[in-house]
């Protein structure tokens, strides 16, 4: 295989409110880059609800995230730290604009009927743009069905999965299948199914565990004498 770039598959299991996981992917993308000449990496993108039991309208968001943390003093804290790290990965975060904080589930949903239609890399990073960005509400159906089109995906199609429950008992399943492997925190990243890294870490760490699994690969193909 020479000549030939190694396929590896990458699993990411993580949120469209979660800050980390919008860093780890930017983080992930720069070593596949790196690994580009050797490697053909697929993306697959899992679901994990930070706050699965906010209701499906959202709640304030200065109310959520100053009960979770603590104070508002303690937020804008974290926020400040996130915002140094995302500005090393090129995110310019607003954390002010969002006046809600969502419900995720319906956006699993979209990324969920994304998945091998070639956009589902696109359909995430949209959602993590409008949320920590744009402030805009990822919970709310109307604004799911106009961001999936942007990301390249027909809104018919959105519009019918929305307003069904289709995509509601895979996604809860594959939160399940999460919960059953003992994630408990995002971002999380399985390579080929058996290598795993978690949180954003650097790029070179992400390398390294391409190149391990890919040299793993290769040792177990190989015929023992």
């Amino acid at each position: 295989m020479s000549l030939e770039k190694r396929p590896l598959r990458v699993d990411v299991i993580s949120d469209a409110v979660c800050p980390w996981c919008w860093i780890g992917k930017r983080r992930l993308e720069a070593a596949i880059r790196q690994c580009a000449d050797r490697y053909a990496v697929a993306v697959h993108w899992h679901p994990f609800e930070l706050n699965p039991d906010l209701p499906k309208d959202g709640v304030d968001a200065r109310t959520h995230y100053e009960r979770k943390f603590g104070s508002i003093e303690r937020v804008r804290q974290l926020r400040a730290n996130v915002a140094a790290v995302g500005r090393e990965a090129g995110i310019d975060f607003d954390f002010e604009r969002a006046e809600k904080a969502p419900n995720t589930f319906d956006s699993h949903r979209l990324v969920w009927l994304a998945a091998g239609t070639g956009f589902q890399g696109a359909v995430v990073e949209r959602l993590f743009r409008a949320f920590f960005v744009e402030g805009q509400d990822v919970g709310d159906h109307r604004v799911l069905v106009r961001l999936a089109e942007e990301a390249g995906l027909d809104p018919h199609d959105v519009e019918h999965v929305l307003a069904s429950e289709a995509g509601a008992a895979e996604v809860r399943g594959a939160e399940e299948a999460v919960r059953r492997l003992g994630v408990s925190s995002v971002p999380f990243f399985v390579v080929e199914g058996q290598w795993a890294i978690s949180g954003a870490q650097p790029v070179d760490a992400f390398v390294q565990l391409l190149d391990h699994a890919a040299q793993q690969i290769a040792a177990q193909a190989t015929p023992r004498a």
